[in-house]
């Protein structure tokens, strides 16, 4: 199997230019090509296309030095700078005669054996080869990436009757290990799996939501986290992609459909949409779409369409019996209620799974690529089988039935069995030859899904499992709340230190903390904190900060290695755990930061002392003691949180040494990994002398802070808690001839996290994050 070690992204659009950030974000260097400029510089357009990256928020590149990697050109003079590239990605306008003229290019510029692939959606992968050489039909697949190629999963991938095997294996180990994709082979059908899926969804949602009555606000609030679908709801995604978009998919699905597929039968033109997209309104990108901000009188206020008027309204509460009726019996619970709210759920969900479970194996081979396709491609917590089997095969059939519609072919083939079942500890999926076969991982993925299907913890508590992943290793799994640090967690911790002992003598010798949640961990459980403060029990307070200090060091300097695995948000709490592994193995898409100050509060848990040694041993920090100890008032004084892991590094979340996982699928195993080298010969860490400033630095934060406030850039409250995170990263009452020990830094992040919780200035803060998920500016 041949190694990608270049790549070439033809057309710098939107997508050709973040395919190519996204490729520089793993470290390989890419020709960017477009057309030449007709004036001044031949290659501007594929420049333009690298600083208008630079500017895009969320932010292609993981981090900006990335587009260092980016090599542009154009495609009349720099042809020649394909001869070594081993992977060439098409990404042009989706015209099969502009698509014809460039591969005959490529075929006279591209060194032998070299892949090539498009990024289209619409045409047929052997209409695209018609005329080439065998050589070009052997090297030749579609990869089609969603937008943003950084943030979406899923990539689609396509191989032609022609297609070399080892070809259809080097593009799949490579854009799942080095992009982190999660690459699901789909047959050369339109649209493929997710788009055409998920064009019948927003079709018959948009449908369904006009012929019954619905406002916007509650087909969004009905369609989407009840369903198991992003909170945007149908026509908040549809203000994402593009309202202009739309009929466009809709056109081109329509073009190349089967004659009697159920697409035509719901495909409809809304005038008042035709409207909107002539008005500029667009959706996000435009003038507004379903919603808007109106910024009249210079508020902004939240207003949607209204869908018989046209005209916009200011923004209401979904106020629906089936949103109760969710909560409290689930899916079928939404479905069966029978306010207008789960009669839209039952037409929306009974015609859009009816037509996937129709599909296999027109578009893929299996039940549970089609489920991948949507999970990954459109952010659906469950795909359409699995929301099947939540429904109940038997039950959704006979629903079905009752109202007179046809039963699809995999439903039939189901005949009231489940699409997923566990056997002997292994996930099953059904066929369409009516068998049941395991689901098999990748080389190189371990989820903690599948060992907690086959086995028992080691130990649990309400928060907290301990898991036997192999090899001598266990791994410590949140389980609270958003994964919010507790004192269930912490005693978790010490049972683990406990149980591997001197990672020597007994069957365990390493630990490895993570989980499978949305998120890492949102940091300490408020909700506890604010309880416990209500109630004025100081005491107990104390004790939660003094013991999560204990179990952190406990943990660094355990005889064993400790690889924490972060992922998504990694905040408070949940970021100091992080600092106080052994090594880290993270996911690249880190969202990583001290944020306390937001709440009131100062990293309590150790932070604030492990950002002074790091900054302090940081070999590229200027001289003297000051530059130190600023640049960690810095970090966590204005609550910084890296946008990526590699951000993460630059703030020194992460070292250096610390790894990244680009496929979420395989950080487990990666951390495993490195937990099991670290064990080979480990050795705890040698505890730090450290030197602070003492009154000098604290005196110099606090004029920082007063230009601040003076500006309006900070609050009078944000200069009480700066002051009091001033005392831990100064040292108190030292000067650099005295040497501070890491018990000393706890002590006083202790005593000024103390103080600040007797302040009602905090208690307001953190009453306003829980009500509200904002930060309270007083």
């Amino acid at each position: 199997m041949a190694e990608i070690k270049k790549v070439a992204v033809i057309g710098s659009g939107v997508m050709g230019g973040a395919i190519a950030a996204h490729v520089a974000n793993a470290g390989i260097p890419v020709v960017l090509l477009d057309v030449a400029a007709k004036e001044g510089d031949r290659s501007a357009i594929a420049k333009g296309a690298i600083d208008r990256l630079l500017k895009t928020d969320p932010a292609p590149f993981m981090h900006n030095k990335n587009a260092r990697l980016i090599t542009p050109g154009n495609l009349d003079d720099d042809l020649n700078l394909l001869a070594d590239v081993d992977w060439i990605v098409e990404a042009i306008v989706e015209r099969l005669d502009i698509k014809h003229a460039l591969y005959e290019k490529l075929e006279k510029a591209r060194k032998p054996g070299s892949i090539v692939s498009s990024n289209t959606s619409t045409i047929p992968l052997d209409k695209l080869v018609e005329g080439r050489s065998a050589e070009f039909q052997r090297d030749f697949v579609i990869t089609h990436f969603f937008n943003p190629p950084r943030y979406m999963r899923l990539l689609e991938l396509v191989v032609g009757k022609k297609t070399s095997p080892d070809v259809a294996k080097t593009i799949e180990k490579f854009c799942d290990v080095n992009l982190g994709k999660g690459v699901v082979h789909c047959h050369d059908t339109p649209g493929f799996i997710a788009n055409r899926i998920g064009t019948f969804w927003i079709q018959q949602a948009i449908n369904s939501a006009m012929d019954l009555g619905l406002t916007v606000e509650e087909a969004d609030a009905v369609s989407g986290r009840p369903m198991g679908i992003p909170k945007t709801g149908v026509f908040g995604l549809v203000d994402l992609v593009g309202l202009d978009l739309m009929p466009h998919i809709s056109a081109s699905l329509l073009s190349t459909l089967p004659p009697k597929d159920a697409y035509r039968d719901i495909a409809r033109d809304v005038p008042l949409f035709k409207k909107l997209i002539e008005s500029g309104y667009t959706g996000r990108k435009g003038k507004g779409g379903f919603y808007r901000l109106d910024r009249t009188g210079g508020a902004k206020t939240k207003q949607t369409l209204d869908l018989v008027s046209g005209e916009y309204r200011n923004e209401q509460r979904a106020q629906l019996t089936a949103l109760d009726a969710s909560k409290a019996g689930g899916l079928k619970g939404l479905v069966t209620s029978d306010d207008k709210g789960g009669k839209f759920a039952w037409a929306v969900l009974s015609a859009t799974l009816s037509y996937a479970a129709d599909l296999v194996p027109e578009i893929a081979d299996t039940v549970h690529d089609l489920d991948e396709g949507m999970r990954l491609g459109y952010a659906w917590k469950r795909g359409p089988f699995e929301l099947i089997d939540e429904l109940g095969t038997g039950w959704f059939a006979d629903k079905l039935k009752a109202e007179g519609k046809p039963i699809p072919k995999m439903l039939a083939v189901a005949n009231g069995r489940p699409f997923y079942r566990v056997e002997n500890g292994k996930l099953q999926q059904l066929l369409p030859s009516g068998d049941y076969a395991d689901i098999k991982r990748p080389d190189g993925v371990l989820l903690l899904a599948d060992i907690k299907r086959a086995s028992k913890p080691v130990a649990k508590n309400a928060s907290a499992q301990l898991w036997d992943i192999g090899d001598g290793v266990l791994c410590l799994e949140f389980r609270s709340k958003m994964n919010s640090m507790d004192a269930d967690i912490m005693a978790m911790i010490q049972r683990a230190i406990g149980t591997i002992g001197d990672g020597k003598s007994g069957p365990y010798k390493a630990l490895v903390v993570y989980n499978e949640g949305d998120n890492f961990s949102v940091g300490a459980n408020l909700g506890l904190a604010l309880f416990a403060l209500n109630l004025a029990m100081y005491p107990q307070v104390e004790e939660m900060v003094s013991g999560g200090q204990q179990t952190y060091k406990a943990m660094k300097y355990a005889p064993f290695p400790t690889v924490v695995a972060p992922f998504g948000m990694a905040l408070g709490g949940g970021c100091e755990i992080v600092l106080h592994a052994s090594a880290v193995q993270a996911h690249a898409e880190l969202y990583i930061g001290l944020v306390e100050v937001g709440v009131g509060l100062i990293p309590g848990w150790g932070g604030c002392k492990e950002m002074i040694v790091r900054h302090q041993q940081n070999k590229k920090r200027p001289g003297g003691p000051m530059p130190a100890v600023g640049k960690a008032f810095e970090i966590i004084s204005t609550a910084t949180v890296s946008r990526s892991a590699a951000q993460a590094q630059e703030y020194l979340f992460l070292r250096d040494s610390d790894g990244i996982t680009m496929n979420r699928d395989r950080l487990l195993a990666d951390a495993k990994a490195r937990a099991l080298e670290l064990s080979k010969d480990y050795k705890p860490p040698v505890a730090p002398e450290i030197r602070l400033p003492g009154p000098t630095a604290k005196a110099a934060f606090k004029l920082a802070v007063d230009g601040f406030v003076a500006s309006g850039k900070a609050t009078a409250y944000d200069q009480v808690v700066s002051d009091a995170l001033g005392d831990i990263l100064s040292g108190g009452n030292t000067d650099i001839t005295e040497i501070k020990t890491e018990d000393d830094i706890t002590a006083l992040e202790r005593a000024a996290f103390m103080k600040l919780v007797r302040n009602d200035g905090t208690v307001a803060r953190i009453e306003t994050m829980l009500e509200t998920g904002k930060p309270l500016r007083n």
